[in-house]
């Protein structure tokens, strides 16, 4: 299994202090999985349990796995944002009683960059056969802002990944190198618009596919498409 050394722990954890996040999930996973996962960040599970993709959502992934006959065991999990993120909102208890309650939120962009040195570690030091991003946040946290799942969903995308420049500058810049990447859509997506489950489906379809190929060694010129800088 593939750990995170202590000080790049240390790091992330002190580049996201004053935010309000909470707890810090480490990933998950083999040093040369199949699957390297991206989604955004922990939710309120996680982050108890220090565990990615758990509750649910975890159960949905598992779900799509299964599908093109993989396990967690397989795969590399992370997240573009190690802490969670989260809000404070309202909430009518049964007895009507109103009290506050921390609620998940997608992390901001100044918390994406106090954590772009721990994905760019894993990115660097983890060899899958493929990327796949789950989500928008994820997605663009490797191809920039301008990259949207509805569109890229179920993509072969070859391309070069953004990194952190450095750690005194919060900006992104490009990789020297490629790699392969098939964007879909956060598990947790069905839950809010269940006709995402079709094109979650299709699309883990397609990177079964993928996978099965790669182990026939097809050439870039066979596979699916790439995405054009």
């Amino acid at each position: 299994m593939f750990e995170l050394p202590d000080e790049l722990v240390t790091l992330g954890m002190k580049r996201i202090e004053g935010f309000p996040v909470e707890g810090f999930v480490k990933g998950k996973g083999p040093k040369n999985p199949t699957i390297m996962l991206i989604g955004e960040a922990p939710g309120e599970n996680e982050a108890i349990h220090g565990l990615p993709f758990i509750g649910r959502a975890g159960d949905e992934l598992v779900k799509s796995l299964a599908s093109i006959g993989l396990t967690r065991d397989n795969v590399y999990m992370t997240s573009a944002v190690r802490s969670r993120p989260y809000v404070w909102k309202d909430k009518k208890e049964r007895n009507g009683e109103m009290t506050k309650r921390k609620y998940n939120r997608p992390p901001t962009q100044q918390e994406i960059v106090a954590h772009a040195p721990v994905l760019d570690y894993e990115l660097t030091h983890i060899a899958p056969v493929v990327i796949v991003t789950l989500g928008n946040v994820g997605l663009q946290r490797l191809l920039g802002k301008d990259a949207k799942v509805s569109v890229l969903h179920g993509q072969l995308i070859e391309h070069e990944i953004q990194h952190l420049a450095s750690l005194e500058e919060n900006k992104f810049i490009w990789s020297d190198e490629k790699y392969m990447i098939i964007p879909t859509y956060h598990p947790a997506a069905v839950f809010y618009r269940p006709s995402n489950r079709d094109f979650l489906e299709g699309d883990w379809e397609k990177i079964g596919k993928y996978i099965a190929s790669s182990k026939f060694g097809f050439s870039s010129a066979e596979k699916n498409c790439t995405r054009e800088t």
